[in-house]
């Protein structure tokens, strides 16, 4: 049995339908009134709790071989907070999984996490992997680079669509290897089936792109160019979350540029190239 926590999002949604493809038994946890019954349906046992709540994890987490989990408070507000779920959330679920005698612990983190990082979302990932580390349990933690689906969309997909220029922050310069959520679905099915127990493993696109880059792969897609506006490092961007700021502000005080060849060989997962991305992103909007 495979639990699931975060099945709700984008990316732990794909990575229970995957393991569900497989035939695979998947436990999913979840909330009275979150969206889950298509994976129901598909044949996923549903398990009610929250990560806020100890009490409620120890039911999820009996007779599971591995625990999955991509759950975070991101973009979600009210009570769920980087405190309450990346923190407390994360270290609740590791202790029930201890205490279920779980095997395999993977855990969705996050590249460059530091606990003296100034961002508390990064701090808090890190002491995660730490916790995890000191626990006892077979582990793997997956450090995804900063995702396709959530940065372009965010910045370019979203201006296209409103018919807006295209907001960057800083200079657009700096290089990252950005990787598709479909990709690090496919690293974490990979690491159940080859059990990868007790590494760290970052991931990242097959290739370092630029803001500018990614612009003039936008600009092939749709067939014109895109009008750009640049706002100073530490700028709010319009209409999106304080947190989107700082991480696209941090996004511009380094490179993180990722070798992935051996990484993608030995765990049999096939790269999307950022053109490859936005092509598929954008087509509606580049048809007459």
């Amino acid at each position: 049995m495979i639990l699931v926590v975060g099945s709700t999002g984008v990316l732990g949604g794909m990575i229970a339908r995957l393991l569900l493809q497989q035939g695979l038994s998947v436990r999913i946890l979840v909330r009275p009134g979150s969206s889950y019954a298509g994976l129901v349906e598909l044949g996923a046992e549903p398990s009610f709790g929250d990560l806020k709540e100890p009490d409620s994890l120890g039911a999820a987490c009996r007779g599971v071989d591995t625990v999955i989990t991509t759950a975070n408070s991101a973009l979600r507000g009210g009570a769920d907070t980087v405190e309450t779920v990346d923190r407390k959330g994360n270290r609740n679920l590791i202790d029930a999984a201890r205490t279920a005698s779980v095997q395999h612990f993977i855990f969705v983190s996050a590249l460059g996490v530091s606990e003296e990082s100034g961002m508390e979302f990064m701090r808090a990932k890190a002491e995660t992997e730490r916790y995890l580390r000191d626990s006892g349990l077979g582990y793997t933690i997956l450090q995804p680079n900063a995702f396709m689906d959530t940065w372009i969309p965010l910045l370019v997909g979203s201006a296209v669509q409103a018919g807006q220029p295209v907001t960057l922050v800083g200079e657009g310069r700096r290089r990252h290897s950005m990787i598709a959520a479909a990709d690090v679905a496919a690293f974490t099915i990979a690491c159940v089936e080859k059990a990868t127990l007790n590494r760290s493993i970052p991931l990242g696109g097959p290739e370092a792109v630029s803001w500018h880059d990614i612009v003039a792969a936008c600009e092939r897609a749709l067939g014109h160019p895109l009008e750009v506006r640049r706002l100073a490092l530490g700028e709010s961007i319009p209409g999106l979350p304080d947190l989107v700021s700082q991480f696209a502000a941090a996004l511009e005080s380094y490179d993180s540029p990722l070798e992935m060849a051996q990484t993608s060989s030995a765990l049999g997962v096939r790269l999307t190239p950022v053109e490859e991305f936005v092509t598929e992103l954008l087509a509606p909007a580049g048809r007459p």
